[in-house]
C-alpha cells in the first residue's frame, strides 16, 4: 500500500522546524502542496526567523510546491488570509496539521495568569482558529483531513505544565466534537500526542534520549491520520518508533438505590463506582447518557 497526497494542499502550522519540519517536508515529498506555516522565534513564543522560508526552499530544492507563511495562530484574521491565499494559488485545502506551540513551564503556584492565558491561546485557540479558517472549505469541497497536537502531559499529567496539559487536553475533546459534526462532509479529525525532540525540549533532556527521540519517528503516524484512509477520531501516542492508542473510557454505571443517593451513599459505593473493570469506550456524550440509560433500565428491570 502506498500513501500519498497527490492533488492535496495541506497547511502545516509550527512548521519552520521539528515536528511541523518533518511533516511539511514528508507532505511535499509525497506530492502534496503545502503551506509552511511558523512564527519562528524561541519555545516561550518570543522572537522572530526566517524558519519557515527555508523550510519552503527545501522543499523547493527537491522538486516540491510550497508557499511560507508568517501569521501567528492567535490571530484569526491572519489564518483566514492564509487560508484565502493558499485557495487562490492552489484551489483548496484538504490538510490542517495543528503543530505550532509554545511553552511557559512552571509549577501551578509560581505560574502567572499570564503564563496559562498565552500557552491556552496558542495551543487550544490557535488550532481553533486554524481550524475555523479552513472548516468552510472542506465542508463546501467534502473532504478535510485535520489533525490536533495534543500530548502525554494532557492525557496522563506532569508536573509543572497545568497550563500546557489543559490547553492539550482540551484540542482533545475538540476533536472529539469536530469529528461528530464533520463526518457527513467527509472530514475526518483526530488527535496525536507525539514525543519527539525538537526545539522546544533540547536543553531539557539528557542528549542520548533527545537523539532517540528524532521527531522524524512521529512522522508515519501523523500522515496516516491526515491520509484519505485515516480513521477519525482516533488518539495517538507516538514518539522513538513506538506507537499507541489511547481511549477514553467509561465503566459500567452504578445505580444507586434512592435511599443511598447521599454523599455517605456515593462514599460506600466508591470502590464499586471506581472499578476499572469492565471498560467501554463512549464514541460520543449522547452514547455515555445512553450507558447510563440502560443501566437504569436493568436496574428498574430488577
Amino acid at each position: 500500500m502506498s500513501i500519498d497526497f497527490k492533488d492535496r494542499v495541506a497547511i502545516v502550522t509550527g512548521a519552520g522546524g521539528g515536528l511541523g519540519r518533518e511533516y511539511a517536508l514528508e507532505l511535499a515529498r509525497r506530492g502534496a502542496k503545502v503551506v509552511v506555516n511558523d512564527l519562528g522565534g524561541s519555545r516561550d513564543g518570543t522572537g522572530h526567523s526566517d524558519a519557515a522560508l527555508q523550510v519552503v526552499e527545501e522543499i523547493r530544492e527537491a522538486g516540491g510546491t510550497a508557499m511560507s507563511n508568517g501569521g501567528s495562530v492567535t490571530e484569526f484574521a491572519q489564518m483566514e488570509e492564509m487560508v484565502a491565499k493558499a485557495k487562490e494559488e492552489w484551489g483548496g485545502v484538504h490538510v490542517l496539521i495543528n503543530n505550532a506551540g509554545i511553552l511557559r513551564d512552571k509549577s501551578f503556584a509560581k505560574m502567572t495568569m499570564d503564563d496559562w492565558k498565552i500557552v491556552v491561546d496558542v495551543h487550544l485557540n490557535g488550532s481553533a482558529n486554524v481550524t475555523k479558517a479552513v472548516w468552510e472549505t472542506m465542508r463546501e469541497q467534502a473532504y478535510g483531513r485535520i489533525l490536533m497536537t495534543a500530548s502525554s502531559t494532557g492525557l496522563f499529567g506532569n508536573f509543572g505544565q497545568a497550563n500546557y496539559g489543559a490547553a492539550k487536553l482540551g484540542l482533545a475533546g475538540f476533536t472529539k466534537t469536530l469529528y461528530l459534526e464533520g463526518a457527513k462532509y467527509n472530514i475526518k479529525v483526530n488527535t496525536l500526542a507525539p514525543v519527539a525532540a525538537t526545539r522546544m525540549t533540547e536543553d531539557i533532556m539528557p542528549e542520548a534520549m533527545f537523539k532517540m527521540l528524532g521527531p522524524e519517528n512521529v512522522v508515519p503516524a501523523a500522515l496516516y491520520l491526515v491520509s484519505e484512509d485515516a480513521p477519525t477520531n482516533a488518539i495517538v501516542g507516538a514518539g522513538a518508533g513506538g506507537y499507541h492508542s489511547a481511549f477514553v473510557t467509561m465503566n459500567t454505571p452504578v445505580i444507586l438505590d434512592q435511599d443511598d443517593r447521599t454523599v455517605e451513599g456515593f462514599a460506600a459505593h466508591w470502590d464499586e463506582i471506581s472499578k476499572t473493570e469492565p471498560m467501554t469506550i463512549p464514541n460520543s456524550g449522547a452514547e455515555q447518557s445512553g450507558a447510563i440509560m440502560t443501566a437504569m433500565q436493568k436496574k428498574m428491570a430488577g
